[in-house]
């Protein structure tokens, strides 16, 4: 455990489980996952350990995969909770957020079948 509290936080695409992975160390600390729709990146779900809660790390998690789906010229879309909260409060990717949309949320009901 020691090892997990000294260790500094990676993000990882996993584009094969369509999700991004925060590791602390050797352990999967959280992902967030998204549907690519077109031009869209939709995530719908984010999620940390209960034993990494407090650190920061889904900020670090949802930043750098933010980060990565604009670099790849994929729009935003936010329909998870924590991915709003930070898109609310960091304007840096204000011009590359696309509304939630009956569209968005069916291909995320699609992908999940």
């Amino acid at each position: 455990m020691s090892d997990e509290l000294d260790a500094q936080p990676e993000v990882t695409p996993d584009h094969d489980l369509r999700r991004y992975e925060i590791r602390v160390g050797d352990a999967t600390a959280g992902f967030t996952q998204f549907v690519d729709s077109g031009d869209q990146r939709i995530f719908f779900h984010t999620e940390i350990q209960e034993r990494f809660a407090g650190r920061g790390l889904a900020g670090t998690l949802i930043r750098s995969a933010l980060d990565d789906t604009v670099a790849h010229g994929k729009r935003i879309v936010p329909i998870c909770p924590f991915v709003a909260g930070f898109l609310d409060k960091h304007d840096d990717f204000k011009g590359f957020v696309d509304a939630v949309t009956p569209a968005a949320q069916q291909a995320v009901i699609d992908s999940q079948r």
